[in-house]
């Protein structure tokens, strides 16, 4: 109908060479935009279709911008192209922000009912669907309201979709047994669903459950050897048992059979940060980071690694580029404290910590996760002075279970900064009573002892007290001169108070 209209023989003799008429360019104008209205449905899936696999064909080359923006005209084009959307969430091209922005742009009102009305519930199931699907850190309220309604409005609750939603989301709270519980569900119903295999496989991991692992990854190279996701589970059950170099191969297998599979990159970089090969961890992750663009997690760990080497002002770098990505996740905002710890920007350092605790009992995670921020928020308020408030602290991390030397040592650290002589000795004995050889409890005691002594000198101590304090301490002195192995020294240099950084499972911890 285009063509006919522009080749029109009009009556003043003006044709397809000659000048229109005013009043046929506005009838043809009219023409096109109702021919427009008049599509067939299929001729615009047909068009959303070429541009998913354009999008495929740029993924491939490695072009992932335009690769994205193919996805997104995709999506725009016909909203129901739901393997362009998958394609967005599941290769991470967005960040958090970006992805809530492009789904309030998306016409769900142009979806048509089996009749060919168009239907508000169906653009709200739509676009409900949708939700489940974006990024866990930003909006959690709208996330947990769409699975909701999804769950029990139109009975969706077992659905495994709905299910691994959901496993994302504790897992983003580190809420391993439940995410854990949800994952075996899916999977008991539907053994090799590669979907929820990366999430179920982080759990296991996180829950130390070894034999499950291993019964796990038998049965995929055994029935899946074709699957990346069959040697991400090989990989992680030898990561799980400290076999690093062989876990290293088997998350390389995964990543190259499908370069595009994010968890054995991530896996891949793991291994070179866990025996300490921080220059190898750095080019691993920043593979990771060109690939995932949408993610903040490879820039968060291109800056715990270089937090490990000492380069705060490159580490600072990274994270603030993870932070405009996400500035909602507690881990990020716990390592961005210590960089500020570390460069002596203890306000800061404050408030990133109190931050972090803040959105961790926002999401739900439990207590028990966060342990080693309110430590470092204990630090942190020790060297600025505020004892009372360091000491609060550290009772909560006492009271929720972490009951080891290095938190007695530094409670009694921050005893004896008040001069507190009596309650330093108690408690640094307790850190001893846990970890007999710890060095650093050690020496604390003797400085708390010389403190009493000093005190006695001046007759304010108790000398029955003091008689006591001086037997315990020769003891002490006598077991450690045992033989037997030492415990490498970490931690505080004890003339100055100044702390050093060291990278742990969950995060970087001051000791």
């Amino acid at each position: 109908m285009r063509r006919k209209l522009q080749h029109v023989d009009y009556r003043n003799g003006s044709g397809k060479a000659g000048k229109m008429p005013q009043r046929f360019e506005r009838m043809d104008r009219v023409d096109r935009s109702e021919e427009r209205d008049r599509e067939d449905a299929s001729n615009i899936r047909f068009e959303a279709a070429m541009c998913y696999l354009r999008g495929l064909c740029y993924a491939k080359q490695n072009a992932f911008d335009r690769a994205k923006t193919c996805y997104k005209d995709a999506v725009r084009i016909d909203v129901q192209c739901f393997e362009a959307f998958d394609q967005l969430m599941k290769n991470k091209l967005m960040s958090p922000g970006e992805e809530w922005e492009f789904l309030e742009s998306l016409d769900f009102d142009s979806i048509a009912t089996a009749d060919g009305t168009s239907g508000q519930e169906a653009a709200d199931f739509t676009k409900m669907l949708y939700t489940t699907r974006l990024s866990k850190y930003a909006r959690p309220d709208d996330f947990a309201v769409a699975v909701e309604t999804l769950s029990t409005h139109y009975n969706l609750s077992s659905n495994p979709s709905i299910l691994l939603a959901k496993a994302e989301l504790h897992f983003t709270n580190c809420r391993f047994r439940e995410a854990l519980e949800l994952t075996t569900n899916i999977l008991e119903n539907d053994p090799y669903n590669f979907e929820a295999l990366p999430v179920h496989l982080a759990c296991l991991y996180e829950e130390h459950e070894t034999n499950a692992l291993f019964l796990l990854s038998h049965d995929l190279a055994d029935t899946h050897p074709d699957e990346p996701a069959t040697w991400l589970a090989v990989g992680t059950y030898y990561m799980s048992i400290n076999s690093i170099a062989q876990a290293r191969s088997y998350f390389s297998k995964a990543s190259l059979m499908d370069p595009h599979f994010g968890p054995a990159w991530v896996g891949f970089a793991h291994t070179f940060a866990a025996e300490g090969e921080h220059d190898q961890a750095i080019s691993a992750y920043s593979t990771a980071a060109r690939l995932f663009q949408g993610t903040h997690l490879p820039q968060l760990f291109l800056g715990m690694q270089n937090l490990c080497l000492g380069n705060t002002s490159l580490a600072r770098e990274y994270f603030n580029t993870a932070y405009q990505m996400c500035n909602t996740d507690p881990l990020l905002l716990n390592d961005l404290g210590v960089t500020n710890y570390q460069e002596g920007h203890l306000d800061e350092a404050i408030r990133c910590f109190e931050l972090a605790l803040k959105y961790a009992e926002d999401i739900g995670s439990h207590a028990g996760a966060w342990l080693q921020t309110r430590s470092n928020l204990a630090h942190a308020y020790r060297r600025s002075g505020r004892y009372m408030e360091a000491l609060a602290e550290f009772d909560e991390v006492l009271r929720h279970g972490s009951r080891n030397a290095s938190t007695f040592a530094s409670k009694g650290l921050v005893l004896l900064e008040m001069e507190e002589w009596l309650e330093a000795t108690s408690v640094l004995h307790e850190a001893l009573a846990v970890s007999p050889q710890d060095p650093v409890a050690t020496e604390l005691l003797n400085r708390a002892l010389e403190g009493l002594e000093g005190v006695q000198s001046l007759g304010g101590a108790d000398e029955e007290y003091l008689a006591r304090a001086d037997n315990k301490r020769l003891a002490l002195a006598q077991k450690a001169s045992r033989p037997g192995r030492r415990r490498r020294r970490r931690g505080a240099d004890l003339d100055t108070g100044d702390s050093m950084a060291w990278s742990v499972d969950g995060g970087t911890e001051i000791v």
